[in-house]
């Protein structure tokens, strides 16, 4: 008689978890207590898996043999608590996938990075020639991706809410960029709950394995120093030049996996200091996965990032436009704000999360020479920063943002698109502001030109 598997949560890692069980002979069961997205749903049809949405139906989710939640379901919803207490086994899909794997497993994690230091990792082996699968947190579940094929390296962004639901896991290379106050409503508003579900990316590793950190950051360099790891470790670090990895200005050495050499940041497609730190650490993962060094300085230079993480969308009169939509926290504005030299006009606003922005007082005093606020609400924002910025302007249309930024802007200039809040004032979420933005830059581009013509 084949096992009893109930998922819970049928977005993309619970519809990846039950095409896997599935795929495996398993009897499959999908119980969302929203409305299952209609691509998910038709997904779950085509492989005749049945599924409920708007509700659990406890009496036969608790008859299962096993229950593969989504990450974003807590521990203390009560199917979660009722399953406990039956002793129904309970993992998460990561766990889940990672038991029909035959490749090797490369995670990150951070609170910020980890989707340009994943991105990239995976491209360095891609362009190398590996057969290698992007998965987690950025594209496609880890379930789906070893559903469809097997591959010999698989390069995962991973959550703490991923690594609450993990226990047998285990990466060879594991990526750990910082730890700063996150989610901390999941962890009982505990700092020290959250450090250790990041932890938990090593807890399974060993001395033959690699683990890579950034050194510099005060709570992953110290806790780091406090616990005993047996695994091996890989420093990166932007001050410390006996670090494995460190960065000397613009220039980062590299002596890992038995290689020894320098790549300056200029020959890479990455801009500021944050990206130092993710793109050493990329490197670093990549040569523990065997990538040489020439195919890595080729993989430098080829590497696109994600939309909407320091994209260059448009130069307009000599004026570059920058958008960092994905930038919904004051953290993210400091790298955005440390990766230009050139006066900047700041494009900020929407749903303010308890911003501190004392954090980013001294950058904005330096290179801001005007703040334009996008939302709904501005207060916050401009009151703040009212007497540091020469020049700010209030709206609620792009159009209006980017024609103003241009109005303002000289030759050299950059317009920067780094939030710091929420996108869901005005917009779906930051996707949708970024995606408007590129937009506004390309038809204000195209109406210069025509006037030019």
């Amino acid at each position: 008689m084949s096992k009893t598997v109930t998922i819970l949560g049928a977005g993309e890692s619970g519809t990846g978890a039950a095409l896997l069980a599935k795929g495996k002979g398993l009897n499959v069961f999908v119980s969302d207590q929203g409305i299952i997205q209609e691509k998910y749903k038709a997904e779950l049809v085509r492989a005749s898996i049945a599924f409920e949405e708007g509700a659990h139906s406890l009496d036969r989710v608790l008859q299962s043999d096993l229950i593969i939640k989504s990450p974003g379901i807590p521990d203390k919803a009560e199917v979660i608590k009722k399953a406990k207490a039956k002793g129904i086994e309970l993992v998460d899909e990561l766990e889940f996938a990672f038991r029909y794997l035959t490749g090797k497993v490369i995670a990150i994690t951070g609170t910020n990075g980890k989707t340009t230091t994943t991105l990239l990792t995976h491209h360095l082996l891609k362009s190398a020639g590996y057969r290698v699968a992007l998965a987690g947190n950025v594209g496609e579940s880890l379930a789906r991706k070893v559903a469809r094929e097997q591959h010999d390296w698989y390069v995962v962004e991973i959550s703490s809410f991923q690594l609450d639901g993990t226990k047998a896991f285990h990466p060879v290379i594991g990526i750990l960029l910082n730890i700063t106050p996150d989610h901390l409503d999941r962890y009982d508003y505990r700092m020290e709950n959250y450090i250790a579900s990041k932890f938990q990316l090593v807890r399974n590793m060993t001395s033959a394995d690699h683990f890579i950190f950034f050194q510099d950051d005060p709570v992953t360099g110290g806790e780091v120093k406090k616990r005993s790891l047996a695994v091996g470790q890989t420093t990166v670090s932007l001050s410390d030049s006996n670090a494995s990895a460190h960065a000397h200005g613009s220039v980062m050495n590299f002596q890992v996996g038995g290689q020894n050499f320098s790549i300056d940041q200029r020959e890479t497609t990455l801009k500021g200091p944050h990206n130092l730190i993710n793109t050493m650490s990329a490197v670093s993962a990549a040569l523990h996965a065997g990538v040489s060094e020439g195919d890595i300085r080729l993989g430098l230079k080829t590497f696109k990032n994600a939309p909407h993480r320091l994209e260059p969308v448009g130069t307009v009169q000599g004026v570059e436009f920058v958008n960092d939509s994905k930038a919904t926290n004051v953290d993210s504005v400091v790298y955005a704000l440390g990766s230009y030299e050139q006066p900047l006009i700041w494009i900020a606003g929407g749903i303010d999360k308890g911003n501190d922005y004392t954090l980013i007082q001294k950058e904005v005093r330096k290179k801001v020479k005007v703040l334009i606020c996008l939302g709904a609400d501005n207060a916050k924002l401009r009151d703040f920063f009212i007497n540091l910025v020469p020049v700010i302007h209030e709206t609620q249309s792009v159009k209006e943002a980017v024609s103003l930024a241009l109005r303002e802007a000289r030759k050299g200039d950059v317009v920067l698109l780094s939030p710091a809040c929420a996108s869901f004032d005005l917009f779906k979420n930051y996707e949708d502001r970024g995606t408007q933005f590129r937009e506004a830059v390309q038809a204000l581009k195209q109406e210069m030109e025509k006037t030019t013509a």
